[in-house]
């Protein structure tokens, strides 16, 4: 500690003198005069990293953060350093070349913040293969005019460079010797404004930073160009940590299942064994749209009417990262959470998963999986091998015209209708048969809408029609979720026909939310209908819709439902906050199956004391919703909040977070199948 005092003392030293030779050689004006077109890089670096700041988190907290803004110009002065190097005519090209990379990734982060609410990561370039599929979705929801505001980096530059030329102001000469000195100066400069930086850093400031799970709170503490860095960094790691960070994670995974308890029995225990199963997979289906109407029509008659009849899990989430529906599909099937670099159905594909499918494999189940997209979408081919599905049908095994389809492709009606005749042949051929079915038009960007059928979102009082939610992306959303409900609809009447359901679990889940403005919620539940205006803040009906009930608002449905389920002791909702790892324990309590690395729990063991993690490091209780970005909670309820329950609740969030990305990452499943084998004598 001495040691360190010392040092900092003789840097403090160093800095004073430095200063009074330059207040005595007037050193800072000729560095100026010399430097114009190197302070225009490094201004308008830093402020398109600011701007990005404010546009993506909407505060001025986050837009004047100076720890934020001091990491950036370090880089950014770091960077533009070696501009010195270069002769003055040549001194253009370099640095705008820095601040075109620079700017490339402001733009970049702040389409990718749009669409996934969370920075990018070069992980993730692997799914640009990806793009053309949904390419429709990326123009329509993504791309917008903020996106360009960056470009004033370059131009400025280009601008300054114009009006130096003009007064022949690279003519100037350098000797090697002055451009050298003037390189490393500036390098030094750069280096304390990291160490006044690194100083200030707090120990949660570097927890986070290593783990990179809350993306949005190293942006706001360490500004974006220092966390594309550490993105790098932290990328690779896998492929590091798979040759040196074996132990340390094999340790923490044997650990946490050691403290693990395996479940008791319940009411619910068995009560589906050996039934068949069907499992909706609802693209973009949010709890939200249940129960709504418009103009006296249900918006969600078929929802509305599974979810009276059969068990309902009102404040489900579905916990996905930037892997959207493939994230939701890995934690449905395995209970584990998404990896903090890539996504488990791309980067991790080959990895071992204890998943529904093969648990019910071992009870004799035939198991399949239908989507009438590109078989290679998310990697879906792979993927579902490691999953363990005897059969997947896919776009090549479905008759796709041009009438039947509607946004990335086969329409939900069409794709529900072939594929009653295709589970009406396993049935024949099955005894027990486990199948899930993925819906594809709900998916953004709900431009269809001439697709859709007649669902008037507008206001009709009698002959007049009154502007309402038409035209609006929340509006044609609405649209397209009335089809794909009235398409399940017409999916549950031809199995019962077929006599499917006689023996059958329906089982829908909402893979995630649809990801809509914030601004159209507000319209949605501020507007007074008889009036047509806005309800102003002061109205006692005014209802307050901030980030913390936009996040909160992101639920998704969750029904387990039979056709003789209504009016029995399995007809009710449950109201206790769950998660979607939190399924495959749930419906293995009810199953007969079981798997000992599940991080979730069943609902009906825990009820009002669990815990639903977010992969941004953010979780919710009954209680309280905790934003880690921010450092602060809502509460939910009366009761009052410790500070001891916010820490161990973010502590076993991190926890599990780490513990999760250890098993994929290390194919720490793999190891233990291994090990139980040589135990039991199977090894070689």
């Amino acid at each position: 500690m001495k040691r360190i005092k010392k040092g900092f003392q003789k840097i403090i030293k160093k800095t004073k003198k430095t200063l009074m030779e330059v207040k005595d050689d007037h050193l800072i004006k000729k560095y100026f005069q010399s430097s114009v077109l190197f302070i225009t890089f490094v201004i308008a670096s830093v402020l398109n990293a600011t701007i990005l700041r404010f546009f993506c988190m909407h505060s001025i907290e986050n837009f004047l953060s100076w720890k934020a803004i001091l990491a950036d110009t370090a880089v950014v002065v770091a960077l533009g350093s070696f501009v010195y190097l270069f002769k003055p005519k040549n001194r253009f090209i370099y640095l705008l070349c820095c601040n075109i990379f620079l700017t490339a990734i402001c733009v970049i982060n702040s389409v990718y913040y749009t669409f996934y609410t969370s920075f990018a990561s070069i992980s993730m370039l692997s799914l640009t293969q990806y793009i053309g599929d949904v390419g429709d979705a990326v123009v329509e929801n993504v791309l917008q005019l903020k996106d360009m505001i960056y470009i004033i980096g370059p131009l400025s530059i280009i601008i300054m460079h114009i009006l130096l030329r003009k007064k022949n102001y690279y003519k100037k000469v350098e000797l090697k010797t002055e451009r050298k000195n003037k390189t490393l100066k500036t390098l030094a400069f750069s280096g304390f404004l990291a160490f006044i930086f690194i100083i200030t850093m707090s120990s949660l400031d570097v927890s986070r930073f290593l783990k990179q799970w809350n993306k949005e709170y190293v942006v706001m503490r360490f500004g974006i160009y220092v966390y594309q860095f550490n993105d790098v960094v932290t990328s690779v790691q896998p492929k590091i940590n798979s040759m040196f960070g074996y132990d340390k994670a094999n340790k923490e995974f044997n650990d946490y299942f050691a403290e693990k308890k395996e479940p008791s029995k319940n009411e619910y225990s068995d009560i589906f064994k050996g039934k068949n199963v069907i499992v909706i997979h609802g693209e973009s289906m949010m709890t939200n749209t249940i129960g709504l109407s418009f103009n006296g029509v249900e918006m969600t008659p078929t929802l509305n009417k599974i979810s009276s009849e059969g068990m309902y899990f009102n404040n489900f989430y579905s916990q996905v990262s930037v892997g959207t529906s493939s994230d939701s599909e890995l934690t449905y099937n395995t209970s584990l959470l998404p990896t903090k670099s890539g996504t488990a159905f791309v980067s991790y594909a080959d990895r071992v998963y204890q998943t529904i499918p093969k648990l019910l494999k071992e009870q004799g189940y035939y198991t399949y999986v239908m989507h009438a997209n590109n078989a290679d979408f998310w990697n879906r081919r792979n993927m579902y091998n490691s999953i363990g599905y005897d059969k997947f049908y896919s776009k090549k095994d479905y008759v796709i015209e041009k009438e039947n389809i509607i946004g990335l492709g086969l329409s939900d009606k069409e794709f529900f209708h072939q594929s009653v005749e295709k589970i009406k042949e396993i049935n024949e051929q099955n005894e027990k048969w486990y199948g899930l079915l993925i819906m594809l038009s709900n998916h953004t960007p709900f431009s269809d809408v001439e697709k859709y059928g007649e669902y008037n979102v507008d206001i009709v009082n009698g002959e007049e029609t009154y502007p309402y939610m038409e035209g609006t992306k929340l509006g044609n959303y609405f649209k397209s979720i009335h089809y794909a409900d009235g398409a399940l609809g017409e999916f549950i009447e031809e199995l019962d026909q077929e006599g499917l359901l006689d023996n059958t679990v329906f089982i829908l889940y909402g893979d995630h939310d649809a990801r809509l403005p914030r601004k159209d919620y507000n319209l949605l539940y501020n507007y007074d209908m008889e009036k047509h205006e806005m309800y102003q803040e002061e109205d006692e009906r005014y209802k307050e819709y901030d980030s913390y009930q936009y996040e909160l608002g992101r639920k998704v449905p969750f029904i387990i439902w039979t056709k003789n389920m209504k009016n029995t002791k399995l007809n009710f909702t449950e109201s206790n906050v769950m998660g979607m790892y939190d399924v495959q324990p749930t419906l293995g309590n009810m199953f007969g199956f079981y798997n000992k690395y599940a991080l979730g729990n069943d609902i009906f063991n825990i009820k009002n004391k669990n815990i639903v993690t977010f992969p941004n490091g953010n979780w919710v209780t009954n209680s309280v919703y905790y934003n880690s970005q921010k450092g602060a909670y809502l509460s939910l309820d009366d009761q009052p909040i410790t500070e001891d329950e916010i820490k161990y609740n973010t502590e076993y969030t991190n926890r599990l977070l780490d513990v999760s990305n250890n098993i994929i990452s290390f194919d720490l499943l793999n190891e233990a199948k291994n090990n139980t084998l040589n135990s039991e004598g199977g090894g070689q």
